[in-house]
């Protein structure tokens, strides 16, 4: 466990030890309200959270009651309720008002309410009970903190009272654990939720529960017990803008857990809601959930971390026996630069229609880059895209708010040139971001992880050193793998250098 993680579950024993499991709350002795279906339909989990590890105070003077109560007006089909102290600031008498908000919701409005969700680091069987006697319909159960028995007692728990509980798992171990738990209890009392959240270094990833689904997906489909509507996986943080709920609808999820935006931006809410409800399906989905599957080790790997060794993009192509060595040579992407400014373009010289013949037999990834959206060339490549001859658009320094919705549709990137820009578009939904710089320093004290994809400047001569210091994921090489002098044209000797490496 974490520095974090370790100090959140011991000072939680200290307080059970001085105050018990209610932590000093009057709970009732016996339930009183009805028990809500947790996730019945796809929708938002709007979380009442006060504040976070990570971020400190969110939202301090929050009235768990009058937000709850808001939640369940934006179409919310569920509201967790953070009831962790030290560093979440909640408390169980939270969580009875949230469940007192959604009941005068129902009253007023004829409506079903939203389920409640109890959100802390639960360790016992008797604390699911005593979720229950406060009202939760559903609790959290983290695989990562829990032995194997413990986790399977507190299900047993969940399904004997009637409850639901979303199992966040984020690991081959925690897959390991979440196949034993559910081959022994009836499965359609449990929904699973991946954390883009690494709780070790409360750094996100926004691919890492793309790159769970289809694991998690199996195990619940191939457990015992009922399922009237299949495997539902909840995608948890990370999502803190309208844009960015949208791409997570569009990879199939069933639901979003959103924290910390929607408790700074009450008056957001509807908009998260509505831009979750509405989305579909695309092919930029589609790219990004064929990669994430291809980062993921086989399940019988103790880690589902991507491999050791960097995926290389070699880019700047002109020529046709340039690319099929590359890709004879193992590079995961070639990169083709549209754009008539550019020495590299292959708008020049005829160079496209040669390229053309040799596409369909390359198996890496084939990559448009532009620069503008507007040109002749752009749309070209544009097409070419849409038309599937190449795999996906590079959106080169071209900024966020320039490309048209349906461009972002297609398969894509962006390239840029700073730490900041690239944070920005991570917060608006892009699952990988290619930072173009040679000023390579990464922010600390960032939210994102280091599944860095880099370029600018990279060479035969700094290779080794950028990957001991970077670790990156992906390297794109131009310039630094073509012969002296002559601009596109590749050196056999380089390129081999760097993908046989």
């Amino acid at each position: 466990m974490s520095d974090i993680l370790s100090k959140i579950i011991e000072k939680r024993k200290s307080d059970i030890d001085r105050l018990g499991l209610s932590f000093g709350c009057e709970v009732p002795k016996i339930r009183s309200r009805a028990l809500h279906h947790f996730m019945a339909e796809k929708g938002l989990i709007l979380e009442v959270k006060r504040a976070s590890p990570s971020k400190g105070d969110i939202a301090p003077a929050l009235d768990s009651y009058k937000t709850a109560f808001s939640y369940a007006e934006c179409g919310a089909v569920a509201i967790s309720c953070l009831t962790e102290q030290n560093y979440f600031k909640g408390t169980l008498v939270d969580l009875q008002n949230v469940c007192r908000a959604v009941d005068d919701y129902a009253k007023k409005t004829g409506k079903n309410p939203p389920a409640v969700l109890r959100k802390d680091f639960l360790l016992s069987a008797d604390e699911i009970e005593l979720s229950y006697r406060a009202g939760a319909d559903a609790v959290l159960l983290i695989s990562r903190i829990l032995e194997k028995e413990t986790f399977l007692e507190m299900a047993k728990k969940v399904v004997e009272l009637g409850l639901y509980a979303l199992i966040e798992v984020r690991s081959d171990e925690d897959l390991e654990k979440l196949d034993f738990v559910m081959s022994h209890i009836d499965k359609s009392h449990f929904v699973c939720g991946v954390n883009s959240r690494d709780l070790a270094t409360f750094k996100i990833d926004l691919l890492r529960p793309v790159m769970m689904k289809e694991k998690i997906r199996s195990i619940m489909e191939n457990a015992g017990g009922k399922s009237a509507d299949g495997a539902k996986i909840i995608f948890e943080s990370g999502v803190t803008s309208a844009e960015c709920a949208e791409t997570v609808g569009n990879m199939g999820f069933s639901g979003i857990l959103l924290g910390e935006a929607a408790a700074k931006n009450p008056e957001m809410a509807k908009t998260f809601v509505d831009s979750f409800n509405l989305s579909k399906t695309t092919k930029n989905a589609a790219f990004w959930e064929k990669y994430a599957s291809s980062l993921a080790k086989p399940a019988s790997l103790p880690d589902l971390s991507r491999q050791s060794f960097p995926r290389v993009k070699i880019c700047g192509l002109t020529r046709a026996e340039d690319a099929t060595l590359a890709d004879e040579l193992g590079a995961e992407f070639l990169g083709f630069i549209f754009s008539d400014k550019f020495p590299r373009s292959v708008s020049r010289e005829n160079r496209l229609e040669k390229l053309l013949e040799i596409l369909p037999n390359l198996k890496a990834k084939k990559v448009c880059v532009i620069t503008e959206t507007e040109s002749e060339t752009a749309k070209k490549a544009i097409q070419l895209v849409k038309e599937g001859v190449f795999d996906i658009l590079q959106f080169h320094k071209i900024p966020y708010e320039k490309i048209e919705k349906e461009l972002l549709a297609l398969p894509h990137y962006f390239a840029v040139s700073s730490q900041k820009e690239k944070e920005n578009l991570i917060l608006k939904g892009e699952f990988r971001v290619l930072l173009d710089s040679k000023e390579r320093l990464q922010d600390k004290n960032s939210d994102f992880c280091s599944e860095s994809w880099l370029a600018g400047g990279i060479n035969t001569e700094n290779f080794n050193e950028i990957l001991s210091v970077y670790k990156p994921e992906l390297i794109d090489i131009s310039s630094g793998v073509e012969k002296e002098g002559e601009i596109g044209i590749k050196d056999k000797e380089k390129l081999k250098k760097i993908l046989l490496c």
